[in-house]
This record gives structure tokens, C-alpha cells and sequence, in this order.
């Protein structure tokens, strides 16, 4: 319990501070938004016009520390400000209705890519020396590729070339948005080209973690002892080698899950994908500061969260790690 509560006080304090960064940042950047806002408008705007978008969007003239608490305040009752992209829409609103498109996108193909690399891994390490094998340099060599430059080739050719699948966007503009088995049928058809992108660009890490620990488990006194017992190859594979093997490739899943949230930005741009990571793009472009915020903010506390999820992983497998932690 003191284990439990030594990392809960840690990434509590460690959350303070990131959502005090997330505060600072836009705040100590050089510039009035509100004049960011009206900088495409030729000739001269008064004062009383920046005044009055500022007053608009909620932008506030008081001291840093008032806004700090202020924004704290804001905080706990969920309230993230107000989109200037998206005006008259809410950060949280935003983000709501783009949260789910990545979780679906990246948190799918983030699980595939354990379970397949993972199992292609197994297999790597117990056949070792034969044709199986190859996959490793075949892995690499996609993961290796950025995401963005794989997304644009699949795009030309499944998209482009053989018309198998659209170019862009989360579902088909005949549909509209519902738990309707159309809307679901065409959300997941856009869907396959962006996480096939995220997989096979993802995969090798899975392999190659599992293979490296699969072929050092596989050495252990107590593999021997399980094959002179005679036991299947199977069983000793899979209960004995496998299972003490998986146990870092379980600690850095639940990290990625984390990173779920952040979605792969660059696969979501290149596909125009309604998920976090283009409205993030989308804020940036617009110099949307409240929306940045959210978008940060939300990530990072879900990165936070994974982190604790995995050190409590942690501290249940492997008893020595609460000793003095």
C-alpha cells in the first residue's frame, strides 16, 4: 500500500506540474491572440475591436497569477475555453467528438500490432535459424519508413491507382454520424488504410522485443528441465518460454496505450482522419491556443496514467521493484 501510494503522490505532483507548463506556454508567448485573430484584416484595428474579440473569446486582461487560479478553477469543472477555430464550439466539445476517432484508429491497430508482433516474435525465436527469420529484416525495413511516406505510397496505389479505397476523410459524406450499421460499415472501410499504415509500421518493435526475450528465456535451466520431462513443444513454448518472456513486452503495452490519446498525427494528417491528432495540426494551424491546451493536456494525462498503470504492473510482477521505490 505505501508502494501504491508513493506512486500515486508522484504522478500526481508530476501532473501539477505538467498542467502548470500547459498553462505557461501560450501565456508567456509573445503576442495578443486576439490580435492573431484579426491579423489577416487589412489596415488598422482599433483597440476597442481587439478588446472586444478578446472579451469574445474569453481572453482575459488580469494579472498571470489571477488567470492561473482562474484557470485551475476552469479546470476542475471541465471548462478548456473556447475553440477560436471551432467558435463557437467548446475545447472539450471538440475534443470529445475527435477523442473516439483515434481510439478506435490507433488504439485497434496498436493492439493488433501487439498481438501479431508478439506471436510473429514466438514463433521467430522458437524456429530460430530457419526461414522464419526473414521477417525480421522484412519488419525492420517498414518500420524503418516514416509514417507519413508509407501512408502516401498506400494511398497512391490502394487509393489512386486501383480505386480499392477513398483518399481521405473518417466515413462516407452519404452517411451521417450514428450507431447506424451504415455509418459503422463506412467508418471502419475509411479506417483500413490508415491502420494498416499504423501496424506494419509498428510491428517489428513488437517482434523484435519478444524474439530477443524469447531466445534468452529459451536458454534457462528450467526449458531443459521442461523438454526432459518430456512435454510438448507446444506447452513448453507457449506456458513455460512465452509466458515468462511476455512480461516487458506487457509493461511497455500499457505505456502505449497511453500514447493512444496522442494518435500517430502524421498518419491522421496524410489521411485527413477526424482524430485527435488532425485537429491538433488543424490548431496549430490556426494558432488555436485554447485548443492546443486541451489537446495537450489530455495527452499528457493519459500518458501520465499508462505510466502509473505500468508501475503498479510492475510492482504486482516483480515484488523487488516496491523495495525502496
Amino acid at each position: 500500500m505505501r508502494y501504491v501510494m508513493r506512486r500515486l503522490g508522484f504522478y500526481l505532483l508530476t501532473a501539477v506540474v505538467a498542467i502548470t507548463i500547459n498553462f505557461l506556454v501560450p501565456h508567456l508567448m509573445p503576442g495578443n491572440p486576439a490580435q492573431i485573430l484579426i491579423a489577416n484584416f487589412r489596415g488598422r484595428v482599433s483597440p476597442a475591436a481587439v478588446h472586444s474579440i478578446s472579451a469574445l473569446f474569453g481572453l482575459s486582461h488580469a494579472s498571470l497569477w489571477s488567470q492561473y487560479l482562474t484557470y485551475w478553477g476552469q479546470l476542475l469543472h471541465g471548462n478548456l475555453g473556447i475553440s477560436f477555430s471551432f467558435y463557437p464550439a467548446t475545447v472539450a466539445s471538440v475534443i470529445e467528438r475527435s477523442l473516439p476517432w483515434t481510439l478506435w484508429l490507433v488504439g485497434t491497430a496498436t493492439v493488433i500490432s501487439f498481438v501479431v508482433g508478439t506471436l510473429m516474435g514466438i514463433g521467430v525465436a522458437w524456429r530460430r535459424g530457419s526461414w522464419a527469420d526473414v521477417t525480421v529484416p522484412v519488419t525492420t525495413f517498414f518500420s524503418a519508413v516514416p509514417y507519413f511516406w508509407f501512408g502516401l505510397v498506400i494511398v497512391y496505389i490502394f487509393g489512386v491507382l486501383l480505386h480499392w479505397f477513398p483518399l481521405f476523410g473518417g466515413y462516407s459524406s452519404a452517411t451521417s454520424v450514428g450507431w447506424s450499421w451504415s455509418f459503422i460499415a463506412s467508418a471502419f472501410y475509411y479506417s483500413i488504410l490508415p491502420a494498416t499504415t499504423i501496424v506494419v509500421s509498428s510491428i517489428a518493435g513488437w517482434l523484435l522485443g519478444m524474439r530477443n526475450m524469447m531466445i534468452t528465456t529459451i536458454g534457462d535451466d528450467y526449458i531443459m528441465l521442461a523438454e526432459a520431462e518430456g512435454l510438448t513443444e507446444r506447452r513448453i513454448m507457449l506456458a513455460y518460454a512465452a509466458r515468462n518472456a511476455i512480461l516487458p513486452s506487457v509493461a511497455d503495452f500499457a505505456l502505449s496505450l497511453g500514447f493512444v490519446v496522442s494518435g500517430a498525427i502524421l498518419t491522421e494528417i496524410v489521411f485527413s482522419y477526424p482524430g485527435i491528432g488532425y485537429v491538433l495540426y488543424q490548431a496549430v494551424d490556426n494558432e488555436d491556443y485554447p485548443l492546443m491546451q486541451g489537446v495537450f493536456l489530455v495527452i499528457t494525462l493519459a500518458v501520465l496514467a499508462a505510466n502509473l498503470v505500468a508501475d503498479l504492473c510492475y510492482g504486482a510482477l516483480d515484488p523487488r521493484t516496491r523495495q525502496g521505490g
